[in-house]
């Protein structure tokens, strides 16, 4: 079974870490930002098609 040669620094995994979430928080922004642009009609987002109605073609 493989193992780690040597302990991973507390500087390391706190940059892994935070970087993880970063990410999740860009994330949420973007679908908060999303949300509030098309509860206010501003939105210029064009929704996918659904599945059921490819599915039915």
């Amino acid at each position: 079974m493989a193992v780690p040669k040597k302990k991973t620094s507390k500087s390391k995994r706190d940059k892994r870490r935070a970087t993880w979430t970063h990410k999740a928080v860009v994330e949420a922004q973007k679908a908060l930002s999303l949300g509030k642009s098309i509860l206010t009609g501003r939105s210029t987002f064009v929704y996918p098609a659904a599945e059921e109605e490819e599915e039915e073609s």
